[in-house]
């Protein structure tokens, strides 16, 4: 059986390429959503290895909550994204600046 250590570290790293994802890339807004859901991917890895560990269910309820909101934040995020690219022509969050009123 594998140990909650290895689970975790998993999670960990799963969540720091994310966060790195998210500082480096500051330009394309398809990798920033895709930054995002790795790391709610790391926390559902952590919420699934402590709900095993524990003999837990309610780890496992959590995941699903946090996979509804995740896809729902995906959809609302790419009908932005293609609403942006009809109008600009470019998904660069810069041009998002322009936005503002």
């Amino acid at each position: 059986m594998v140990p909650l250590e290895h689970y975790l570290i998993l999670g960990a790293i799963l969540f720091a390429i994310s966060v790195v994802g998210i500082f480096l890339n500051r330009k394309n807004l398809v990798i920033l959503l895709m930054a995002i859901e790795l790391m709610l991917l790391a926390v559902n890895t952590n919420f699934i290895a402590f709900s095993r560990y524990l003999g837990d269910a309610s780890g496992q309820v959590f995941v699903f909550f946090i996979l509804t909101v995740a896809a729902a934040e995906s959809a609302i995020g790419l009908a932005i994204l293609v609403a942006l690219f009809r109008n600009r022509a470019s998904i660069d969050v810069e041009d998002l600046d322009r936005l503002k009123g």
